[in-house]
C-alpha cells in the first residue's frame, strides 16, 4: 500500500466527512489486481446507521470521481468502526483512555512488537500503557497499528 497515497486520500475526504457529520476513523488502500479496493471507517455520536454509510459513500464517490486520486478502477466500501475500532489520532486516544487497547510497534522493542493493556494516557508525543502492571511508555511515530480490544 502505498503510505503516501492513503495520507493523500485521508486528507481529501477528512473534511467531507466532518462536514457530513461523521468522523474518518480509518482509510484502507489496497490496489488489488485491475480493481483497487478503497475501505472508509466512519463514526459520530450515537452510532452509525446505513443511511450514513450511504450517504458517505456517495459523496465521497462525487468527490474523489472530481479530484481522480486513484490512478486505476476501485470500489468504494464504508462501515462503522466496529468494537475492535482503530485508533489513528491524539484525538482517538485520548477518548479512550480508560480503555483496552492491542498496540503494534513498527519494529521491536527488546524482542516485541504487541503489547495489549489499558490505555492510561495519551498526550502531544504519545501514549502511555500498563500492561499487567507494568508502565509502557510509545511515542506516535513507533506505532503501526492500534486498536481497542476486546
Amino acid at each position: 500500500m502505498s503510505a503516501t497515497l492513503r495520507e493523500r486520500l485521508i486528507a481529501l475526504i477528512e473534511p467531507l466527512t466532518g462536514r457530513l457529520g461523521c468522523e474518518l476513523v480509518d482509510l484502507e488502500y489496497g490496489p488489488g489486481r485491475g480493481n483497487a479496493l478503497v475501505r472508509l471507517y466512519i463514526d459520530r455520536p450515537g452510532g452509525v446507521g446505513i443511511e450514513d454509510c450511504e450517504r458517505v459513500s456517495r459523496e465521497v464517490s462525487a468527490l474523489l470521481d472530481v479530484e481522480d486520486p486513484i490512478p486505476t478502477a476501485y470500489t468504494l466500501e464504508v462501515s462503522s468502526p466496529g468494537f475492535d475500532r482503530v485508533l489513528r489520532t491524539r484525538e482517538h486516544f485520548e477518548r479512550f483512555a480508560g480503555q483496552r487497547v492491542l498496540v503494534e510497534l513498527a519494529t521491536s522493542r527488546a524482542g516485541r512488537r504487541r503489547y495489549t493493556g489499558t490505555l492510561v494516557a495519551a498526550g502531544e508525543a504519545g501514549i502511555e500503557l500498563d500492561v499487567d502492571g507494568e508502565h509502557v511508555a510509545v511515542r506516535y511515530e513507533e506505532l503501526a497499528k492500534a486498536r481497542l480490544a476486546g
